[in-house]
């Protein structure tokens, strides 16, 4: 079995529900993973919307939440988790801040991709990286990669 990401909260390309948006409580949707390869040393979750601004029209991708070193052994992330697993580091989304920031699309249906990657390693303290510099710190290190991809679109 490889590598797989998954959520209570919504299904593959489902709905993300609105209490884990801007338009809601703005917490965390429950995450949990399982298949990591035995070999692995750590995880890295990243979140983020190739849709900004306008689906139609994308410009960038918008950073939602960075974490690294998420112990291997460990299984998911509870809803609106503010307590991190030891060794667990936080990057900088692009609100320039660390923890999770939900879904808040300006116009149109936006996808939200919730990436997990098993690495051979546990990465050095990166002083809180933008998606850019964790991406770097990761390459020639991955040994699987999962995603699970929700949809938001504001009323």
């Amino acid at each position: 079995m490889g590598l797989t990401i998954t959520s209570t909260a919504f299904a593959q390309h489902g709905a993300i529900p609105e209490q884990y948006t801007c338009d809601g409580a703005d917490t965390s949707p429950p995450l949990a993973w399982a298949g990591v390869p035995a070999y692995a040393k750590s995880l890295v979750l990243i979140v983020d919307d190739p849709d900004a601004p306008d689906p139609a029209a994308p410009q960038r991708t918008w950073v939602h939440w960075l974490l690294y070193n998420l112990p291997a052994t460990s299984t998911g992330l509870a809803e609106g988790v503010t307590t991190l697993s030891a060794g667990t580091l936080e990057g900088s989304n692009d609100w320039k801040r660390t923890g999770y920031g939900g879904p808040c699309p300006p116009i149109g249906r936006h996808r939200y991709f919730h990436k997990l990657y098993a690495l051979d390693v546990v990465l050095p303290n990166l002083n809180r990286p933008n998606k850019a510099a964790l991406e770097q710190a990761m390459q020639g290190h991955i040994l699987a990669q999962a995603e699970l991809v929700g949809l938001y679109q504001r009323n």
